[in-house]
């Protein structure tokens, strides 16, 4: 059975510090990065406004521009005298050169002359009209004398337009004469040089639905022309591989309806930019804090787990009886008070133990002079009846000579009984002999017939006689009779015991069984430790110390459990 892994309590202490902080960084991570992306999409938000305001006061700027002009040609003498000669050719001229001269750094600006009804006498720059009607001029007459000014759609491109009434002084007053109409051309160069100055923002002008003008690519323009709807705040469109943030405002024309809508965009890229710089920096702190944490939890570690190991290693000593460890006490916190606790229960321990060894002593004498009494009685008792005899009566020499003889068997037993006792308690082994073990246990069975005729248990035995192997005859014999009269007392009506060796590869295998009632459940598991027994004379010496003779022999002892009576098994090397 593979036992797991056990895990220490340092690494259990460092892997819950790296996840705790893991997840602390990985919130605080995400709520910084949430917080970043509202703060730098606000500011974005902030500089398309920005770029609108600044767009909103060059448009200004240069409406103001045109209307100046406009205004200084209007006022102008010569071009009135011009304008009164009603020659289309000397209109024209007139208004080239004055045009020139007022307007040298917007050459890329337009400019018509039209009589009050709209009707084109003179065109300049651009691809406006050259003759016919201009609906600008209907457009802009309900403001007349005041100027107007609009965007307008002409011939697929979007203008700027102020338009100038041009009055003369008449007998009956002021009278209309022309109309002046000054502009710029909204193209790619005007969203240019708007988005130079405005910081960097990008620019569409639409007019009809479609790009007039675009500071960017036609596959970026189109798809945000298409997701574009005009409306008030910020709109963020996203295209494959791009996110913007647009602003829309309508472009008015001269009476006051859209003509068009300017598009302020500014990309998203800044922003993931700066998200993934956060996010690098959001990683290196968490790697720097994880190395801090671990490093702080390791060391604090160590400081508290150094006691805990003592306490651990001093449990060990205990767990393999040493119970005199004890464990040094580090100042009067938690674990220096339980390093107190400990010490206080080792000390308790030990001294229980050694009280508990000092009453398991004196009831071991007890039960051993108990036991080692009853083993003696009988044959004390036979040496007193004998010796009694011997001096209360006369008697033969056959009688005295049988008494001798018992007398002096029986003082031999007490002999060897107690030699056994005092080789076992010293650990002393005597020298084997070669013996016949059919010998041993006809000794054995010869000693105890009468006993088992008395009884009437009978002793069957088959042994092979040509079995033979090193013993302690003596201590041999012993195991034999202590099997066979145990088995004795357990008949007292009557019974059988037989005894049977044989030899195989793995030794000589005895076989001593009886007919009685077998061995009681609850002393079957302890039967070969000293001081068990169960309803026999004796307190149970001797199973313990036949045991010890096979294992002192290279062999065992042990009981089987099968059918009635008991059953007990020798084994000796062959």
């Amino acid at each position: 059975m593979n036992l797991p892994a056990r895990r220490s309590l340092l690494g259990k202490i460092i892997f819950s510090t790296s996840i705790a902080i893991t997840l602390l960084l990985a919130v605080a991570g995400w709520f910084v990065q949430d917080v970043a992306r509202k703060v730098l999409s606000e500011n974005l938000r902030n500089e398309i406004q920005g770029s609108l305001s600044a767009y909103e006061s060059l448009w200004k700027a240069r409406a103001e521009m045109l209307r100046s002009v406009s205004r200084a040609l209007s006022n102008m003498s010569d071009v009135r005298r011009a304008f009164q000669t009603n020659d289309r050719a000397t209109i024209q001229d007139t208004a080239a050169e004055f045009w020139s001269r007022i307007a040298k750094d917007n050459s890329g600006g337009v400019f018509l002359v039209t009589d009050p009804q709209g009707e084109v006498i003179a065109s300049l720059g651009g691809s406006l009209p050259d003759r016919g009607k201009f609906g600008v001029v209907r457009d802009a007459a309900a403001r007349f004398p005041e100027q107007s000014d609009g965007f307008s759609l002409e011939s697929g491109r979007l203008y700027e337009l102020v338009v100038t009434p041009v009055y003369v002084q008449t007998q009956g007053g002021s009278g209309l004469l022309n109309v002046l109409v000054a502009g710029f051309p909204v193209d790619q160069q005007v969203a240019r040089d708007l988005k130079n100055r405005t910081g960097g923002s990008d620019f569409v002008f639409l007019a009809g639905g479609l790009p007039v003008a675009s500071t960017l690519s036609d596959p970026e323009t189109r798809p945000i022309v298409n997701q574009y709807r005009r409306g008030s705040g910020v709109q963020d469109l996203k295209l494959p591989g791009r996110e913007f943030a647009v602003l829309g405002t309508t472009l008015r024309d001269i009476s006051g309806s859209p003509a068009g809508d300017l598009l302020i965009l500014h990309n998203f890229d800044a922003i993931g930019r700066d998200l993934n710089a956060l996010t690098t920096r959001l990683f290196l702190i968490w790697l720097a804090a994880v190395l801090a944490g671990i490093a702080v939890s390791v060391l604090l570690a160590r400081r508290i787990l150094h006691p805990i190991r003592q306490l651990d290693q001093a449990a060990a000593l205990i767990a393999g009886e040493n119970y005199g460890a004890q464990v040094p006490v580090h100042g009067d916190d938690e674990l220096g008070r339980l390093a107190l606790s400990f010490n206080a229960m080792s000390g308790s321990i030990q001294s229980a133990r050694e009280e508990l060894i000092r009453r398991e002593r004196i009831s071991t004498i007890g039960q051993l002079s108990s036991s080692i009494v009853h083993d003696l009685r009988n044959p004390l008792a036979s040496i007193y009846g004998g010796a009694e005899m011997m001096m209360d009566g006369d008697l033969s020499p056959d009688q005295l000579q049988r008494l001798a003889g018992n007398i002096y068997r029986s003082s031999r037993v007490i002999n060897e009984m107690l030699q056994e006792l005092v080789d076992v308690s010293r650990g002393r082994i005597h020298p084997p002999e070669t013996c016949h073990l059919s010998e041993v246990i006809g000794a054995a069975v010869d000693m105890l017939s009468p006993v088992a005729a008395e009884h009437k248990v009978v002793i069957e035995t088959s042994v092979d006689t040509v079995i033979e192997l090193p013993l302690e005859r003596a201590r041999m014999e012993r195991v034999f009779l202590n099997l066979i009269s145990n088995a004795i007392e357990a008949m007292p009506a009557g019974g059988k015991i037989s005894i049977a060796a044989n030899q195989n590869r793995e030794g000589i295998l005895v076989q001593v069984s009886d007919t009685g009632p077998g061995i009681p459940e609850v002393v079957r598991a302890r039967l070969f430790q000293p001081f068990v027994t169960s309803g026999k004379n004796g307190l149970g010496l001797g199973l313990a110390l036949s045991r010890q003779t096979l294992l002192d022999h290279g062999g065992d002892l042990w009981v089987e459990n099968h059918g009635t009576g008991a059953h007990f098994r020798l084994r000796l090397p062959g």
